[in-house]
């Protein structure tokens, strides 16, 4: 059984996100959530991927992403999970943000 394709190529548009796109998703997974990521571009009217669309917010526009520089209790946090863990980071990354 075959996977139907997550959208139609055509007509997609590729390459940076403008700031009304970002703020066109921001607005409708704050209304709507974002149960759907193959449905979601569609719905909100943007001509993206739905994988671009759940990169988008995931990497870059999610309110409660950490930027910056680890704090020093952090990186000795993270450095014990991985003499603990090993090079699983998602694992680390996981037990550390929990």
């Amino acid at each position: 059984m075959v996977r139907a394709p997550c959208c139609e190529k055509m007509g997609l548009k590729k390459g940076p996100w403008t700031p009304e796109e970002d703020r066109i998703l921001i607005s409708y997974i704050q209304r709507h959530g974002h149960a759907n990521w193959r449905a979601l571009p569609k719905q909100a009217g943007l001509l993206r991927c739905g994988k671009s669309c759940r990169l988008r917010w995931i990497n870059y526009l999610r309110p409660d992403i950490k930027r910056g520089n680890f704090t020093r209790e952090e990186e000795e946090t993270i450095i014990k999970l991985h003499e603990m863990l090993g090079n699983r980071y998602a694992t680390v990354m996981d037990i550390y943000t929990s």
